[in-house]
């Protein structure tokens, strides 16, 4: 069986130091967009690893057949446990393995010319902010006229609001509203804590995946 498989030194350096390059360009992306809680470093990192990864693999692959056929073997077994919790996240790795694939394929100019088109759009509309914001705003009431009287305020203070949840118990109401502000103005809030018979009230800003 044939076992030496040829490939060029020179295309091979070429393409694992532009994976790096275009690899850190994503996690630069990546960092630019995230809009989570907490930053994640080593997703970041695993970025420019999956680019490097895709690319020596499909250098590998273009090399010779019969390796492909057993990489594509090797590769069927492999099962992923990490949840995704943003959906952008998948994005950015499919971003990550692309690059590679063609990298590997030795297209240069498409993996540059490509990456450089996607950070752009990506930079434009995940970071584009909207006039109205939306938030959750938890309130605490003591009695269903106390309940009356924070719907009036909020009214009068939000663009738009609406009902999500309710909380009944004796003695105890908690209302959970989307709200939706035209401003940056939150003073209604400091009015419902000032009236009778509501106890608390907590705002905050959320990216509409509301969970009952």
């Amino acid at each position: 069986m044939e076992r030496a498989v040829e490939f060029s030194i020179l295309d091979t350096l070429i393409s694992l130091v532009l994976a790096y390059a275009l690899g850190m360009f994503i996690y630069f992306i990546y960092k630019k967009t995230y809009q989570g809680v907490m930053f994640s470093q080593s997703f970041g990192v695993s970025l420019i690893a999956l680019t490097m990864i895709s690319t020596f693999i499909i250098l590998a692959v273009t090399s010779n057949v019969v390796l492909s056929l057993g990489m594509v073997g090797a590769l069927s077994i492999v099962r992923f446990r990490t949840a995704i919790k943003d959906p952008l996240d998948v994005v950015y790795l499919f971003w990550a393995v692309g690059v590679g694939i063609v990298l590997g394929a030795c297209m240069y100019p498409l993996a540059v010319i490509g990456s450089a088109i996607v950070g752009v759009i990506l930079l434009i509309f995940v970071r584009a902010k909207t006039p109205d914001c939306d938030y959750i705003l938890v309130v605490e009431c003591d009695n269903d006229a106390a309940e009356q009287k924070a719907a009036s305020i909020i009214k009068e203070g939000a663009k738009k609001s609406a009902i999500k949840s309710k909380t009944v118990a004796k003695g105890y109401l908690e209302v959970t509203y989307e709200i939706k502000l035209s401003g940056d103005s939150t003073e209604f809030v400091n009015k419902l804590t000032a009236t009778d018979g509501i106890e608390k009230a907590v705002l905050v800003s959320y990216n509409g995946d509301y969970m009952a």
